[in-house]
């Protein structure tokens, strides 16, 4: 939604003339293209600058834009100075150089696509009057935290320990939440926490560099917590904007762990959005990440991104090597620099990943032994993944001609949805019964789609 406070850029309107936004916005991706540049850019893009919600673009757009029309500035595209915009100078906290690699060059600085909006959609809302001083911060979500715990800020102070371990606490409390019920539902929820996070890192870092590592890395991690709640949710252009905006976190704070996460969401997100290329130099990206971390289990999940990515582009043997790597890695064992935020990377998880690989390859029958596998060795503490689990193996049963089986499979899932909110899931259980409904004289397909409609009734 567009904010109240707006102001239409009809200036870039009237340089769009006569074009479509669409036809605008592949203008300029191609004028990225001439310089080198990567950008993301649809009309959906170019409605939110003309609407005036993108108030100034990121340093790779404002590069392309002054490709596009030589000699003029931001201002004379309709935009304000970025000061203005950003109430006080964002490159004054940061080395020289900074934002400018982090928002758009992927060659140079992430070597992977991204179209990182230099915060533009998470900072308009964290700060309070484009000043550093923030009047309070609400941190927490859960049920315990109803009336909610506040870390109240006076103006121009710095974050403290209790606010760092709030922080910390609200992503805990996030990824149990996630566990148990996935997405649906929190998504808005868990965005006050990280409004609330991201307020702390603007009202200045903590003087001890162990505490102001903590707070970037916990404000990172929610930024990814919360886009994954999007993800799961299938917002993903929501999901794409807090990954990056955690990337350029990680980026600032030198956290090659964090960094390492944000390239595997990313990874995953490109996958599920039908970019499977930008999964695998994600993934890739994300390995040489984490080569510094010191976590087998980190790099072996990495692999498995890319060997999603490789399956997605039809790659059978880049896939099976990735896949090979992954098992290398994983059967090393866990370390004590595993991250905290994998403790669902467990075998079952490798199978399920696996299942997956196979299934965009059309490779039924090892798609459901691994499925078969994965759901055999998952921990009922993750409820979430009891239904996706189940959900994956009942589409690959379905298509697979092992319909009786695939009907199992599908009512155990629908007996989870009253604790499970993923619109992912859902998704994968409705393209299960369309795929069985061309056998629906039979009696147990019969069944279960009268049962599917009544749970989509309810």
């Amino acid at each position: 939604m567009v904010s109240s406070r707006a102001v239409p850029n009809l200036v870039f309107r009237r340089l769009r003339g006569q074009r479509s936004a669409g036809e605008f916005a592949a203008a300029v991706r191609r004028a990225a293209r001439e310089i080198g540049e990567q950008v993301a850019c649809d009309a959906r893009y170019i409605g939110r600058v003309e609407s005036g919600e993108i108030r100034c673009p990121n340093y790779a757009y404002e590069r392309v834009f002054l490709h596009m029309f030589p000699g003029a500035s931001l201002g004379d595209l309709g935009f304000p100075d970025r000061e203005s915009v950003r109430g006080r100078s964002a490159r004054a906290r940061l080395p020289a150089g900074t934002w400018r690699d982090l928002a758009g060059n992927p060659a140079a600085a992430l070597s992977v696509p991204s179209d990182i909006e230099e915060s533009d959609v998470l900072r308009r809302v964290f700060m309070t009057s484009g000043t550093t001083s923030v009047a309070a911060a609400s941190i927490g979500i859960g049920a315990h935290r109803a009336a909610g715990t506040p870390v109240v800020l006076p103006a121009q102070r710095r974050a403290g320990e209790a606010e760092v371990r709030s922080v910390e606490e609200a992503v805990r409390e996030i990824r149990v939440l996630d566990d148990q019920h996935g997405g649906g539902g929190l998504h808005r929820r868990a965005a006050q926490p990280l409004r609330a996070a991201y307020a702390l890192l603007d009202s200045g870092v903590p003087t001890r560099r162990a505490t102001a590592d903590r707070l970037h890395a916990g404000a990172g991690e929610l930024a990814l917590s919360v886009g994954w709640l999007a993800h799961d949710s299938g917002r993903f252009e929501d999901a794409r904007s807090y990954y990056a905006e955690a990337l350029a976190t990680a980026r600032v704070a030198g956290d090659d762990a964090l960094e390492a996460h944000a390239f595997c969401n990313t990874s995953f997100l490109a996958r599920d959005a039908g970019r499977p290329r930008e999964a695998v130099q994600a993934a890739e990206a994300g390995q040489r990440a984490a080569r510094s971390v010191g976590s087998h289990r980190l790099l072996a999940l990495l692999a498995l991104r890319e060997a999603g990515g490789r399956a997605g582009l039809g790659d059978r043997t880049g896939c099976d090597r990735a896949i090979a790597r992954a098992r290398s890695a994983f059967e090393r064992g866990p370390a004590e620099r595993d991250p905290e935020w994998m403790t669902f990377f467990r075998e079952a998880e490798m199978h399920l990943l696996e299942a997956q690989c196979w299934s965009a390859l059309g490779d039924w029958p090892r798609a459901t032994r691994h499925g078969r596998r994965a759901t055999a060795l998952q921990d009922p503490h993750f409820t979430r993944n009891l239904a996706l689990y189940r959900a994956q193996l009942a589409g690959d049963l379905a298509r697979a001609g092992a319909a009786d089986e695939a009907v199992r499979s599908a009512h155990q899932v629908l007996d989870l949805l009253d604790r499970v909110r993923s619109s992912r899931i859902r998704a994968m259980l409705a393209g299960t019964v369309r795929v069985l409904a061309a056998d629906r004289g039979a009696t147990a397909v019969a069944g279960l789609l009268e049962r599917y409609t009544a749970a989509r009734q309810d």
